[in-house]
């Protein structure tokens, strides 16, 4: 590798060869050359896909291995938290600007979140004895969940970190139990304890009540200056338990993420159950049953680092020629060729939460937006893909996400990493509805059918009821919020199922919501009326019965299937007249008058209009009368200091002397004017 030293009085040295700085255990070996040695080099940055030495893997026995992932809630220290773990280890040299090294993305960047789990292999000496770390850092907000249960298939145990000026919130709740539920170890840890107001001793109280784990157990640090961080790699490595594996089997690997190279194809994150694999190993997917030759296997540190084989109980990365983004699905599992083994049971399939119409903005763009979306959705696969088109906005897909922030981060995803312009349309939620006679339930080949579309909603007369999705949402405050906050959900149709006090200040709220009433705006306007200290999380709780009707909008009398939607039957006026006056903002004026209407069936309950532009017959008139009045006061001024002029704005004056009119005059044309 080559690079440009730049301009200097040698000049015969402008290129310089890119020495590894980097040692096969990383930063500070032997191999770096002294920056006094050559003072007129460049300055070098060490890049781990340059460096070609590979590492020996052997080394590392099964019981010398430690699987674990960071769980928190949203903005409680887990990036800075895996910062530090990764320059304390020697993955990465210890500088000011190591601030959120696994958020690779430029969305991750711009938002101050994580939005995709990443993983690294970190190096640590124990007490005489090399451990290999692998450390999966994970989102923290409840729509990017999905990525934290795979990340957990991967591991051993968690390092579960609180805040410790705001205490346990609602999804550091979700993801304890997501922990519990897979029987792995959880290590509390309570961060930013140099904080002016933290509290850690309260926050130990609530972690012992809560999730029942003895206060001594948990460990008091502050990522960003470092403290005690040391004890929370000990801790790794006395409480969580080795991968239990076996070596002599036959190969046996998870695919838990994967990512689209333009060169290179599919590349699989893989965490091993059994066997070995090396370079040129012939494999076969359980889900394709297509066959494949290894071209490339390595760790995470946290770029991609080759090694010469991967064993049981590591975890990795495997390129093998995959060149279509179908050929690598999430939970699906390796083995050699020939020698077939039980897949691993996988993952859950994601249930979308939200739903939403894709269209390009122009159609000729088609092609390449299907490419982006499918390359996008090999490395996010929550999403779902459905088909669909418009006659307004041609071909298109209907995509299920997990919330509306999954769905921003998606759409944001497509115009960063391959420019795509897309129109997404207005979210809606799946509901059910129950046939009524037995000719639709052979139409549709089942009784209960599921639509996502709102313009597919069948009419009432075709169901015996209609089913709504609820969810079980959890609500963290402050207790002097409860008041406020209990109005809005009772305002959102909420039913309220639980109420705890998790300390002597802060209440624990479990209500039963409709989904379509909390996935546009509930989550602000629960902030604002707790000032910011709320925190809400939520899980899927199944079907209900509900009242529902289609509102159709409607443009000069044609229906647009694009703004159709579905609402609770008592909140239709209301919503038919927001969408109203919102699309009369909206919506430019023509020569025409355009009238906006809501409907259900064939009654119109909400009506707004937008004018129409009107040629202004007036315009001339007026004209020609400024024109008439100012020769009138002219000619009024030379027949003498008395007369009576009629001004614009109605008033009449009565002007005594000559230079009285002069002065009048000029205030005309000025108000004329």
């Amino acid at each position: 590798m080559w690079v440009l030293a730049g301009r200097g009085w040698r000049r015969g040295r402008a290129l310089a060869p890119r020495t590894a700085s980097l040692g096969p255990l990383g930063p500070g070996s032997a191999h770096t050359r002294p920056a006094a040695a050559c003072p007129w080099a460049p300055a070098r940055h060490y890049r781990p896909a340059d460096h070609q030495e590979n590492f020996d893997m052997s080394r590392f026995p099964a019981d010398h291995i430690r699987n674990f992932s960071i769980i928190a809630h949203v903005d409680h220290g887990k990036s800075t938290l895996a910062d530090r773990l990764l320059e304390l280890t020697g993955t990465i040299d210890k500088t000011k600007n190591n601030k959120q090294v696994l958020d690779k993305l430029q969305v991750e960047r711009e938002r101050g979140i994580t939005v995709k789990a990443q993983t690294a292999s970190l190096f640590y000496n124990c007490e005489g004895k090399q451990y290999l770390l692998n450390l999966i850092d994970t989102p923290g907000h409840v729509d990017f969940s999905y990525e934290v249960s795979r990340s957990l298939s991967a591991c051993q145990g968690v390092l579960l970190v609180v805040d410790a000026n705001e205490g346990i919130q609602a999804q550091t709740v979700a993801n304890f139990f997501l922990a519990f539920e897979a029987q792995l170890s959880v290590i509390p840890v309570i961060n930013k304890i140099d904080l002016k107001n933290a509290d850690p001793e309260r926050v130990e109280k609530q972690i012992e009540k809560l999730f029942d784990i003895p206060h001594d157990e948990c460990i008091k640090i502050s990522a960003k200056l470092g403290t005690n961080v040391e004890r929370v790699l000990q801790a790794v490595i006395e409480k969580i338990p080795p991968p239990k594996v076996h070596y002599k089997n036959p190969l046996r690997a998870l695919v838990f993420d994967s990512t689209f190279d333009q060169y290179r194809g599919v590349i699989a994150n893989i965490a091993l159950f059994d066997g070995v694999v090396c370079k040129g190993d012939k494999i076969v997917s359980a889900h394709t049953q297509k066959s494949y030759e290894v071209n490339e296997v390595g760790i995470l540190r946290p770029n991609e680092q080759p090694t010469h084989k991967l064993y049981a109980g590591q975890v990795g990365y495997l390129i093998a020629g995959m060149k279509d983004v179908t050929e690598a699905q999430i939970g699906d599992t390796l083995y050699f060729h020939k020698q077939p083994v039980d897949p691993l049971p996988g993952f859950k399939s994601a249930k979308p939460m939200v739903f939403a119409g894709m269209y390009p903005t122009d159609q000729s763009e088609y092609n390449n937006l299907k490419s982006a979306v499918e390359k996008l959705t090999l490395n996010d696969s929550s999403v779902t893909v459905h088909r669909d088109s418009s006659l307004a906005l041609g071909a298109g897909w209907r995509l299920g996400f997990l919330g509306l922030l999954h769905m921003e981060v998606f759409n944001q995803r497509l115009e960063q990493e391959y420019n795509a312009s897309v129109i997404l349309t207005t979210p809606t939620v799946p509901y059910k509805a129950v046939l009524s006679s037995a000719k639709l339930i052979k139409e549709y080949r089942e009784k209960e059918i599921t639509v996502i579309n709102p313009a597919q909603f069948p009419d009432r007369t075709k169901v015996t009821e209609y089913l709504e999705p609820v969810v079980l949402g959890t609500i963290i405050t402050p207790d002097e919020y409860i008041g406020k906050i209990m109005m809005l959900c009772q305002a959102r149709r909420a039913v309220q199922k639980n109420m705890v006090y998790i300390d002597q200040n802060r209440v624990m709220l479990q209500y039963l919501f409709p989904l379509n009433e909390i996935v546009v705006d509930f989550y602000d306007s629960l902030k604002s009326l707790s000032s910011g200290y709320a925190s809400f999380d939520y899980e899927d709780a199944g079907y209900q019965s509900a009242e529902l009707v289609k509102m159709d909008i409607l443009l000069n009398g044609n229906i647009v299937d694009e703004l159709v939607t579905v609402v609770h039957k008592d909140k239709a006026h209301a919503v038919g007249k927001v969408i109203c006056e919102r699309l009369k903002d909206s919506l430019p004026r023509q020569l025409f008058e355009i009238a906006i209407q809501a409907a259900i069936g064939s009654k119109i309950i909400a009506r707004e209009t937008v004018k129409a532009y009107r040629k202004n017959v007036l315009a001339k008139c007026w004209l020609k009368e400024k024109r008439t009045m100012m020769k009138r006061k002219f000619r009024m001024e030379w027949q003498g200091p008395q007369g009576m002029l009629k001004v614009d704005f109605g008033a009449r004056a009565w002007c005594p002397n000559r230079m009285d009119w002069k002065t009048l005059l000029r205030a005309s044309k000025r108000s004329l004017n």
